[in-house]
């Protein structure tokens, strides 16, 4: 049993790790951090968790050296800027780390500071870290000690894109992605934005042109396309929970059809046991990926304007955050990428 521990418990992301390890065969709990609730029982803030063992975890004051020398990998679910020095401390005392957080994602250090607007603290960390994102890197991630899990909005995009842009059925430029997640993706902290009155009824579009997973989406798409890519990534608020619906445009190359396509992904995806590509005429829904780590995606062809069309659902929390924070552990573990995470989707 691999034992793991957990620094910053009280986010939303944090919160979705305790529910997926909970059911995990493989690795088991022993540690959580919380400066702000530090001594409480994890069932004091979790009410959900009584009766449960993890519901008898004492909270504890962030301590690398405790966390490095009882735990065999820590995942750290804090804010962007605070994650770098904690995964510095735990390396160096040879901790093994998934950080949820942007801090290690980007490989270039003055993209990150000019789009977190903070300088990087670590930026000979930037090489050690492997992004995780299990379609595209599993051998890596497996051998890595640091793995910069992707954000929520990226993995929807990317996994929607890529296989596509690295055959070159489609254009690199003019690329379009159209985003819209549910209100958790906004993080746990109190803000009028997210209020109940806010959100509910309505539907609205945010930072649109200066969102800071553009990069992330850029660099790993690039990479795809053997090419610098720079595209228009917009972002929308849903008045649902947990979630996104990710809807993105491509000028198609020439000669390239439908047939063509669907059999690149088919193959791209074909050992890739959390994409499901389907059926043609199906297009993905967020309440079919509610609590999973799956990534749906659906293919149109418009042949009127020559775009291939890419619909992706995920689940913010999960796929987006915490679900694939553990399959990431789970190969840096030598465990199955899939264990502890068999979970079919929350319906209705």
């Amino acid at each position: 049993m691999k034992r793991v521990g957990l620094v910053g418990v009280t986010g939303y992301t944090g919160m979705e790790l305790v529910r997926v390890l909970l059911g995990h065969p493989d690795m088991r709990l022993t540690r959580v951090t919380s400066r702000k609730e530090a001594g409480r029982m994890l069932r004091d803030i979790y009410p959900f968790l009584h009766g449960m063992d993890a519901g008898e975890i004492r909270i504890a004051a962030p301590d690398s050296g405790f966390l490095a020398e009882h735990c065999d990998l820590v995942f750290l679910a804090v804010p962007h800027g605070a994650a770098m020095e904690m995964a510095a401390e735990l390396r160096e005392k040879g901790a093994r780390v998934v950080d949820l957080s942007a801090d290690f994602r980007l490989r270039n250090r003055e993209t990150y500071e000019s789009w977190y607007k903070q300088k990087h603290t670590r930026p000979e960390m930037l090489s050690e870290a492997v992004y995780g994102l299990p379609e595209l890197y599993a051998r890596e991630i497996a051998e890595a000690d640091l793995v910069a899990n992707p954000g929520c909005y990226p993995t929807s995009a990317i996994l929607a894109l890529y296989p596509a842009l690295r055959a070159g059925l489609i254009s690199g430029d003019d690329l379009v992605i159209d985003s819209k997640s549910g209100t958790t993706g906004a993080g746990r902290g109190a803000s009028v934005g997210t209020l109940f009155c806010e959100v509910s009824d309505t539907f609205r579009a945010y930072n649109l042109g200066r969102h800071r997973h553009t990069p992330e989406i850029e660099q790993e798409l690039s990479l795809a396309a053997g090419k610098d890519i720079r595209l228009s990534f917009n972002t929308h608020l849903l008045p649902i929970n947990r979630g996104i619906l990710t809807t993105a445009y491509a000028r198609l190359s020439a000669g390239a059809g439908l047939e063509q396509i669907r059999s690149c992904y088919e193959e791209f995806y074909a050992h890739a046991g959390w994409v499901r590509l389907l059926p043609d005429g199906v297009l993905p829904e967020t309440r079919w990926v509610r609590g999973t780590n799956f990534c749906d995606i659906g293919l149109v062809v418009d042949p009127r304007t020559d775009r291939l069309i890419v619909v992706s659902a995920i689940d913010n929390l999960c796929r987006g955050a915490s679900g694939q924070a553990v399959a990431n552990a789970n190969l840096m573990l030598g465990l199955e990428e899939r264990s502890g995470l068999p979970f079919a989707p929350l319906i209705p």
